[in-house]
């Protein structure tokens, strides 16, 4: 018996006649075109809101029926269309944006392709109805209804588009679509970046007659917290910076979210370019290259940020829904924005996470030194020289750091009554030490109430920003140890030893070979004298074998040293006096980054009055 062939649905064309070559009829052509630019829903809203503000409206309406897949409504009260130009907005490849090649390399708006409209209207039942400003009444013009003619009609001035039925007349196309749900979801997302985009214009979003947003103009700040909710209002920084020479006219602004307040995906990130948003894969890595250093495992942070530029360094036409674009100085505006967002989350500081009000705060030496008598310890004993080894501590553990006299001397020289210092609240955000709990945290009290901080993740990120700073400049400082520290060591930590002694020794580590099977460790990083040697140098040999010594200092630099801090840093069960407490929040306050470890978890944890009131039901 012949085995059963499989059928194929594909018509075999090889078997029939060679057809011959001729032009697309206009219909197929734009249902064609219509596959690009209307992938869904969605892609419709976002196409009529880029007209709507192109057209200079100042308030825009969206009204959905069934996720979109019925009904999109969407009025503006731009501009306007003159009614003998409306058969032309339905024409393939017809638009009033760009007029020649120097327009087209120059993009000041959203949409300029001119096939929108006609894409939309060769799948859907369309409806356009526009009044120009002074004009008597509206115009209305329909792909169905009228036959293609224009007639008067009633409506305010702007332009009103009804798209009803996408894909009425492509059902194969409709069965891809998802649930309404789903449909609703996407077009809520177009909806939010458009009204990101121009905080200046109001908008309002209804599902099946219920509102869902409705957002008056109002600046960028105030719709950023519109959109992104409370969760970002009270974790997040403002960015604002100009780039230097080779880079003209290159401006980044918006607002970034804290690393400890990173969420589970990457659907609170928004990238603008000159107003467009954009999904581009150069600028999402400057971004996550930024965060790499202060984030959580596989967490995502969120950000809305704006990059404004000359239109003619940037290519806004290499994508149909033009999300990716591409720069003229692309590897310039990679580095120009990751240090940007790098060196705002550097200097960002956790105490502008929970402001008090300004007059709680202190003003001046005299009144820090008013409100830090409220502290158990006398003021004499803050101010006492910090021990800075192991001999002048007693024997616990004191963080490698310098005198506070010499870290703050003009705060710590003067007496309580001496001249005020506007600056004072500034130098100060975490506060005086009160006690450390169970040996992982330290409990300290500043001007807003109680900070938690966990002295491990802490240290560990001030030993990391300071070896970045060592190797950076060279200076990474050697502490030769009296009596070498040997180990028991295999045959491919000796070879790696061997092999990579001259990056060890970059590092501030002499490894050498004592025998066949151990290897001895006669100098370490200055920084990390009081780590445990042996299982530092095993971890640093261990990275050394995995990514190899020509990369070790390049690409993985800092995961080496993150590794090597962690090491290094004070453990659980340490019993630090008072001095080293404050010591550790000095340094804390001078390092950047400070507000996370080095895995992206927070350091530190701000706890208000208020806060307090509330746990104990005060004034209730």
């Amino acid at each position: 018996m012949t085995p059963l062939q499989p059928q194929s649905s594909v018509p075999d064309q090889s078997a029939s006649e060679a057809r011959p070559i001729q032009p697309l009829p206009d219909e197929l052509i734009s249902q064609i075109a219509a596959g690009e630019v209307v992938e869904r829903p969605a892609s419709v809203v976002k196409e009529l809101l880029e007209n709507a503000l192109d057209a200079g409206a100042s308030r825009i309406e969206v009204k959905l029926e069934s996720g979109g897949v019925k009904r999109i409504y969407v009025a503006d009260d731009g501009q306007g269309i003159a009614a003998e130009q409306l058969p032309l907005a339905l024409a393939r490849h017809a638009t009033s944006k760009i007029t020649s090649l120097a327009e087209l390399e120059s993009v000041a708006t959203l949409g300029f392709r001119g096939e929108a409209l006609a894409s939309i209207a060769s799948v859907s039942e369309l409806v356009l109805t526009s009044r120009v400003r002074g004009a008597a009444h509206a115009w209305r013009l329909d792909n169905l209804g009228t036959g293609g003619s224009v007639v008067p009609a009633s409506g305010a001035p702007g332009t009103t588009l009804d798209v009803r039925e996408i894909y009425f007349n492509t059902p194969a196309r409709r069965k891809f679509l998802k649930t309404q749900q789903t449909e609703l979801s996407h077009c809520q997302d177009v909806f939010r970046r458009m009204a990101l985009a121009r905080p200046d214009v109001a908008f309002s979003l209804s599902h099946d007659g219920r509102v869902l947003e409705h957002l008056n103009g109002t600046s960028s700040g105030e719709r950023v917290l519109q959109i992104l909710g409370s969760e970002f209002a009270n974790a997040h920084l403002g960015l604002e910076v100009q780039a230097g020479e080779g880079l003209t006219g290159v401006r980044l602004t918006g607002f970034l979210g804290l690393p400890t307040a990173a969420r589970g995906s990457a659907a609170a990130q928004y990238f603008f370019v000159n107003g467009r948003f954009v999904r581009d894969k150069l600028l999402t890595h400057a971004m996550r290259a930024a965060y790499q250093d202060v984030l959580h495992g596989d967490r995502h942070p969120a950000y809305v940020v704006y990059l404004t530029l000359d239109p003619r360094q940037v290519d806004v036409n290499v994508h149909p829904s033009k999300v990716e674009v591409r720069f003229r100085e692309s590897r310039g505006i990679h580095q120009f924005v990751m240090h940007a967002v790098q060196q705002a989350l550097g200097q960002g500081g956790g105490a502008r996470v929970t402001q008090a009000p300004a007059a709680q705060n202190p003003t001046s030496l005299a009144e820090l030194a008013q409100w830090r008598q409220q502290f158990p310890l006398q003021l004499a004993q803050r101010a006492a020289p910090f021990a800075l080894d192991r001999a002048e501590s007693g024997g616990s553990y004191a963080p490698p750091v310098q005198h506070l006299s010499t870290v703050y001397p003009q705060a710590y020289a003067q007496s309580p009554a001496s001249t005020p210092d506007a600056d004072a609240k500034e130098q100060f955000p975490l506060g005086f030490a009160l006690a450390q709990l169970h040996g992982i945290f330290v409990l300290a009290q500043n001007a807003q109430g109680l900070v938690l901080v966990d002295m491990h993740a802490a240290h560990e990120r001030i030993l990391y920003e300071r070896l970045k700073d060592g190797l950076d400049t060279h200076a990474c400082a050697t502490q030769q140890l009296l009596i070498p520290v040997t180990f028991n060591a295999d045959a491919r930590e000796i070879d790696c030893a061997l092999q990579g002694e001259s990056t060890l020794a970059a590092l501030g580590f002499e490894i050498r070979a004592v025998s066949p099977t151990a290897l001895a460790v006669r100098a370490v990083p200055a920084l990390l004298a009081d780590a445990d040697v042996a299982a530092l140098a095993r971890a640093v040999l261990r990275d050394l074998e995995q990514f190899g010594a020509s990369r070790l200092l390049t690409e993985h630099r800092n995961e080496l040293l993150s590794t090597m801090a962690c090491h290094s840093a004070v453990r659980a069960n340490r019993h630090l006096t008072i001095d080293e407490m404050n010591a550790l929040l000095r340094q804390m306050e001078a390092t950047e980054r400070g507000d996370q470890c080095n895995h992206g978890r927070p350091t530190w944890q701000q706890f208000s009055l208020a806060d307090l009131d509330r746990l104990f039901m005060r004034g209730r």
